[in-house]
């Protein structure tokens, strides 16, 4: 029996143990200590998981692709159920499914039984909801329980950031914990020093926290429907004078989230219905496309690809010849930051919020540690340096600073995972 810490994140899970003191993270799909969060169910309900899952779906296989499982906790998706094959599945089963395998495959890695967990959680699931926040982590809580964890505890993913980068610090320091990972963006201000990290409890020395449910998922909804969904008749007249082609559906297929309520009869209907009264009927063709051969989640991946290639190389495509023969989209940092400037700034304003709730000035920040996959965003880093342009620049494990903290507060808590070292 031993803790771990799983960070079960929008885009990515980890899961970590810490043997005598020494934090790890365990190999969850092949050498991989990342997976990400995304489940793939054949018709007959078998399931995949991680890359395995998300090639099942690029290679065409049939069945359903899932991904930003997280994204429903704390939302009204979390209670609805979804078809797989000829049966629905309510999403917190969904959840389930994939957090069990995750297990799994964590106490085949380990060599070790799992009953304990230090879950990590945003700050807020939901903004200003404190009782659906309260439920997401209820029903966090009790899948946990349901696979087969005894005992559940959480802590607030940018505090385990800070676990994990306090193993590298030197002497005292303030430091500015920035997470922005794929469903939302959270903040802490701590006191950090070699000698407060061996401390038990450590509640005095976490200045601040804060968070808004934007993250790297929002960018890629932001920017397709700035960019793909008007190819597909968003914007687009009806023929009745001063009508617009119904919006909903292309926010659907912009969110990760919602893209498989597009998958059903009714919806094929619908959009038929619309294609016969637009005025440009040749753009809902191109969504009816998109829907009837449920390739939602190709053209956000597609989406995201192009977003992650601008950011690097300032220069990224979004190929949609498969929709039709020619079809694309360009996209560079310049219309990327266009696209998505204004939520880079609202969550640069939750940095604002924290100095306050600390009761400091940005000068008093020694460092500024990013962690999570938007921080490559460069109109997000910008925007979040330059709210503590005096503190120093710290890049931690994009997507493993979380799994580590965490399992070091799983071996506060509940001491280090002898077993493990027993058994390896």
């Amino acid at each position: 029996m031993a803790a771990c810490g799983l960070d079960f994140g929008t885009s990515n899970t980890t899961l970590g143990l810490a043997t005598a003191g020494r934090p790890s993270l365990l190999p969850l799909e092949g050498a991989h200590r990342t997976i990400p969060s995304a489940i793939f169910f054949s018709p007959r309900h078998e399931a995949l998981i991680g890359r395995a899952a998300i090639e099942a779906y690029v290679e065409g296989t049939a069945g359903r692709l899932m991904r930003s499982l997280k994204s429903v906790l704390g939302s009204n998706l979390i209670e609805e159920s979804t078809p797989i094959g000829r049966e629905r599945l309510r999403f917190r089963e969904v959840i389930a499914r994939y957090l069990a395998a995750v297990k799994q495959r964590a106490e085949a890695a380990g060599g070790i039984e799992l009953d304990t967990v230090v879950h990590g959680r945003p700050v807020h699931f939901v903004d200003g909801d404190e009782v659906g926040d309260r439920k997401a982590e209820d029903t966090l809580r009790a899948i946990a329980g349901e696979v087969g964890f005894r005992h559940v505890r959480f802590q607030y993913e940018p505090i385990a950031a800070a676990l994990d980068y306090e193993q590298s610090v030197e002497r005292e320091e303030i430091a500015l914990i920035a997470d922005i990972g794929g469903g939302t963006s959270d903040f802490s201000i701590v006191r950090l020093s070699p000698e407060r990290h061996r401390r038990a409890e450590r509640a005095e020395d976490i200045l601040a926290n804060d968070g808004v449910r934007i993250g790297g998922t929002d960018f890629d909804r932001r920017l397709s429907l700035g960019t793909v969904m008007p190819l597909m008749g968003l914007g687009s007249p009806m023929k009745r004078a001063d009508l617009l082609v119904p919006n909903g559906y292309f926010h659907d297929l912009a969110t990760w989230s919602s893209i498989n309520r597009l998958y059903d009869r009714k919806v094929y209907r619908e959009l038929e219905e619309v294609a016969r009264d637009a005025a440009r009927p040749e753009l809902i063709d191109r969504l009816r496309t998109v829907v009837e051969v449920e390739r939602g989640h190709a053209l956000a991946m597609a989406v995201e690809g192009a977003k992650i290639a601008a950011s690097d190389r300032d220069h990224g495509r979004i190929d949609l010849d498969w929709v039709e023969p020619g079809l694309a989209v360009a996209v560079d940092r310049a219309s990327l930051a266009l696209q998505t400037g204004a939520l880079a700034e609202r969550i640069a304003e939750r940095i604002g919020r924290c100095l306050t709730q600390a009761g400091l000035a940005a000068d008093a920040i020694d460092a500024i540690f990013l962690t999570g996959g938007s921080t490559g965003l460069p109109h997000v880093r910008a925007a979040l340096c330059a709210c503590v342009p005096e503190a120093r620049i710290v890049d931690g494990d994009t997507f493993g600073s979380v799994g580590v903290g965490l399992a070091i507060e799983a071996a506060r808590q509940f001491g280090p995972a002898r077993m493990l070292a027993a058994a390896g």
